[in-house]
């Protein structure tokens, strides 16, 4: 059963349950990620066998079964995928930028390009966690923003087929080439290249910690989007809220994952005590319903901080949950108080799973509090920025004695000899 507590009785930084990687889970990441570098193909379909318990000839998937898995898919969620692809579409292609420039009247120029990543790698888990979703989520703005190639890695099921939804979803989204490989050793792959994947610029997706880890070690050589906790969802909720419906939402992220959390915090203590009792009665009636009582009885909490919701957008800015649903009345009140969250949901019509399929803002969020400085995934991950800087000879001789002054400051005189030594012969 669910937790109740009174404001001050759990500090805020406890509330949600945030856990390290271990070292074996590093270990582990890191002798894969040599064996791939080593053994490229080899290497994955080993592991394939190993893990996933199948036994393949070609690791990319063919236009072929793209095909057959497509006609496979039942015609009325096809036609979802597609609303939804509209939807991301639309939201994503606002977040577009241009570029700068800036003219000064002796010649100099000075601006900013935005230029796509060229190849993209999407990790999207399979077997019982599959994602279409996912698919959409982190190819479309990529799409938007330009990038050349989009390449998927997914692990298959043990007949060495890949979850026809997914597809589905790829072939929608536009997705070029999909690989049957999954955990550490695709973010291997994907990262530094084998014989049939090529390597990537940046990977995003997400995965258990074993993809987590990996993407981990190999930032660096590769971009990463984000290195991904356990799902989070934190509902505040005010007297007038329906517990049915507040309980509901905190087990749509308690389903994910028993190391997931979901925390409500209220200003009523009756609240708080019927959404306990709907949890209760719900849980029982779900599929996963061991998956969410471990997750609910764990790490699930319950904070009364009575008549104050003031205080409830305090917590949420200091522990800066991925999923943050403002189930009150007039959210908008509260908007410009949230510093820190993923993603907002307001008022008592807006299920946090609208975020995860439907509405269009991107559902790849900042978690273990990093919100505080990161944001949801966006077309701005799959642009670079270069800078570009033009002086004529009357620009740089304004400045040449100041640029060398600086550099001598520096104690760098080669730095300060580039900038003079174009005036020595006058």
């Amino acid at each position: 059963m669910i937790k109740i507590y009174k404001y001050g009785e759990v500090p805020n930084s406890e509330i949600f349950a945030r856990d390290n990687i271990d070292s074996g889970v590093e270990n582990i990441v890191c002798d894969i990620i040599y064996n791939v570098r080593k053994n490229g193909d080899k290497a994955l379909f080993e592991y394939c066998e190993k893990f996933d318990k199948a036994t393949l000839s070609t690791l990319e998937v063919s236009n072929e079964e793209i095909d057959e898995a497509f006609a496979s898919v039942e015609p009325e969620f096809i036609e979802i995928v597609k609303e939804a692809k509209e939807n991301i579409t639309a939201f994503h292609k606002k977040q577009l930028r241009s570029g700068f420039e800036m003219r000064e009247e002796n010649g100099v120029v000075k601006g900013q390009k935005i230029t796509p990543i060229e190849k993209v790698g999407l990790y999207v888990p399979g077997g019982t966690a599959a994602y279409p979703s996912t698919v959409l989520m982190d190819s479309i703005p990529a799409k938007i923003a330009g990038c050349s190639e989009i390449v998927m890695v997914t692990p298959p099921s043990r007949d060495g087929k890949v979850n026809p939804a997914i597809l589905a979803a790829a072939k929608i989204a536009g997705v070029d080439r999909i690989f049957k490989v999954g955990g550490a050793q695709a973010v291997a792959a994907l990262a530094y290249g084998t014989e049939s994947i090529p390597a990537v610029d940046k990977i995003v997706g997400p995965g258990n910690a074993f993809v987590a880890e990996a993407k981990k070690q190999v930032f660096g050589k590769v971009s990463i989007d984000m290195i991904a906790g356990p799902s989070e969802i934190l509902v505040v909720a005010d007297k007038t809220a329906n517990p049915r419906y507040v309980a509901a939402d905190l087990l749509s992220q308690a389903e994910h994952d028993k190391m997931a959390s979901a925390v409500l915090v209220t200003d009523s203590y009756d609240l708080a005590k019927a959404v306990s009792d709907e949890l209760e009665a719900q849980i029982p009636l779900l599929p996963r319903a061991e998956i969410a009582r471990a997750s609910i009885d764990n790490n699930g909490k319950i904070i009364v901080a009575e008549d104050n919701l003031t205080l409830a957008i305090d917590i949420a800015n200091e522990i800066a949950p991925e999923h943050l649903e403002l189930f009150v009345e007039n959210p908008f009140d509260y908007l410009d108080k949230v510093k820190h969250a993923g993603s907002i949901f307001m008022g008592k019509y807006c299920p946090e799973a609208l975020g995860d399929y439907f509405a269009g803002p991107n559902h790849t969020l900042p978690t273990s509090g990093s919100a505080k400085f990161s944001s949801p995934l966006s077309v701005d991950d799959f642009q670079k920025k270069s800078q570009f800087t033009y002086y004529t000879k009357e620009g740089l001789e304004a400045v040449y004695k100041k640029v060398a002054a600086f550099a001598e400051k520096e104690g760098l005189h080669a730095h300060a000899k580039s900038a003079t030594i174009r005036f020595e012969d006058k």
